[in-house]
């Protein structure tokens, strides 16, 4: 990932937030171990974002897509309500096996599941709602990963998507790879949807915050 701020000044915001804990370190650098897959962890900055989202909203139920080693479903089952419940998707079986042994080492590791298999299946076989919807997986789907769970979120419950700004390839006229057009679709989309609202945050490779509107508010997209 081509850093769209300056190292030193994602630094200064990295060290200017609270860190993390202990596990998630070791996380952290048997993440980097992997090599060129280690850009797809989330690290403090944004670790600590959903960490805080979760607590401020404190829902019964969090879902996320895309686990890869754990990382992010660790920061959110931090601040979970008692009773709270983190289902995470993951395709991999390599990663699979690698989050659920950073799972197993948590005092927080019995509030996560980690669901095995294509994410849109998953979606489907999970009743909800979800407070908090957490997205980082293959970007071609996000559209559909979009539409999958907006019916399984709680009225007034977020989404959170990552990697919206791909880099600043989605300003790249010439960029029309798969990937790439899927992010700006979904960023059409989402600013033109009546059911929702949303924020596109410039925090690491860009963040977007997803409200569903009461129903009341609603109007038809």
């Amino acid at each position: 990932m081509d850093p769209l701020v300056r190292p030193e000044v994602e630094d200064y915001a990295r060290y200017s937030t609270t860190p993390e804990s202990d596990l998630l370190l070791e996380v952290t650098k048997q993440t980097q171990a992997l090599g060129q897959r280690a850009g797809m962890l989330t690290g403090r900055l944004e670790g600590r974002l959903l960490n805080f989202l979760v607590r401020l909203i404190s829902p019964q139920q969090v879902l996320e897509v895309g686990c890869f080693t754990g990382y992010s479903a660790l920061s959110m089952a931090e601040a979970l309500p008692e009773g709270g419940r983190l289902y995470t998707c993951e395709i991999s079986r390599e990663h699979a096996d690698i989050a659920q042994g950073n799972f197993d080492r948590s005092p927080y590791g019995g509030r996560i599941e980690l669901c095995l298999g294509p994410a849109l299946d998953t979606i489907a076989s999970l009743q909800g709602p979800f407070g908090f919807v957490f997205i980082d997986a293959d970007k071609a789907n996000y559209p559909a990963y979009y539409e999958a769970v907006l019916p399984k979120l709680s009225e007034g419950g977020l989404i959170a998507f990552d990697n919206v700004l791909w880099s600043g390839r989605v300003l790249d006229d010439k960029d029309d790879t798969e990937d790439t057009k899927a992010i700006r679709a979904l960023n059409k989309q989402l600013v033109r949807d009546k059911r929702i609202e949303c924020v596109m945050v410039t925090v690491r490779d860009g963040l977007t915050l997803v409200r569903r509107k009461p129903a009341a508010d609603r109007k038809t997209p």
